[in-house]
């Protein structure tokens, strides 16, 4: 008998490659069987999810990407504070006894991390007006200068800025508009309307869709997929989260982008073997060559 905690099965290998935009190989949902890493990429593999984008969105799990993307050649990194954790910083003081780091520290580090080579992208990084509400003024102040600091790395560095916006889809817009976007940018597991779908195309930005995409009650999203040039789309897992149908619920992993690929295809009315190309060639020309 399934459960909420079993790992689903895997789905039909896609015909063409893909690469899942954004995972994050090192977590575990709490109850789950964690994933052993080489079993994760190995079902990916088999299945054609070739590569994937492992992003590492506090200090340790930056530490631990930039580990993993030096021993596996099917992953490139990605690092920065999540707009929470940078939340979570600000409001507790910096202990150099039990080595908790300021933020100024903390950016610090991450600048550091993101000079490895392999680390292609500064994210994720956004704002999350979920977990902080508005009464937490401080919470919030400390995410916006997070995020624009963030969008500074990302043009020095001239990497792949990958943003979370949760619940701040005109908080999100304004700052950008305010800083000037890096020349790439990522709406990673986008969440806004057909709306904001068609500004941010026209802006030359990328939209990632993870899972959701598949969700009965997520209209709002197969509406914006239909407004984007198919050629400033992705598709991620956020794993180990956002599971697609039919599995939703359950532990998410790259293996099951076949998925949300297929039911993409199906919501455009295109080729599945079409779309994978047009993904996976999309990914490379973001993020270079693995």
């Amino acid at each position: 008998m399934n459960t909420r905690t079993d790992r689903p099965p895997a789905p039909e290998p896609l015909p063409v490659p893909v690469v899942d935009n954004h995972t994050h190989l090192d977590l575990t949902r709490e109850g789950d069987e964690p994933f052993a890493l080489a079993g994760a990429l190995a079902a990916a593999a088999a299945v054609n999810v070739t590569r994937a984008i492992q992003i590492g969105c506090d200090l340790d799990s930056a530490r631990w990407t930039v580990g993993v993307v030096e021993r596996c050649p099917e992953l490139l990194g990605g690092v920065a504070l999540h707009p929470v954790e940078a939340s979570r910083i600000a409001a507790a003081p910096a202990d150099p006894v039990r080595g908790e780091a300021g933020l100024a520290e903390a950016f610090a580090e991450i600048t550091r991390l993101a000079e490895h080579p392999r680390v292609r992208v500064i994210g994720e990084t956004g704002l999350d007006h979920h977990w902080i509400p508005g009464d937490d003024v401080a919470g919030r102040a400390a995410q916006e200068r997070s995020f624009r600091w963030h969008i500074a790395l990302a043009k020095r560095s001239m990497k792949v800025l990958q943003i979370h916006d949760r619940n701040a889809h005109d908080d999100v817009l304004r700052v950008l508009a305010e800083e000037g976007a890096p020349e790439r940018t990522v709406f990673h597991c986008f969440s806004g309307d057909a709306r904001m779908a068609r500004f941010c195309a026209d802006q030359g930005w990328y939209l990632s869709f993870a899972g959701s995409l598949t969700f009965k009650n997520a209209e709002n999203l197969r509406e914006a997929l239909r407004v984007v040039p198919l050629d400033q789309v992705l598709v991620e897992t956020d794993a180990p989260y956002l599971a697609p149908a039919p599995h939703r619920g359950r532990p998410n992993a790259s293996y099951l982008i076949p998925h949300t690929v297929r039911y993409l295809a199906e919501v455009l009315g295109r080729d599945v073997a079409e779309v994978c190309g047009i993904l996976d060639r999309t990914s490379e020309d973001l993020y270079g060559p693995w």
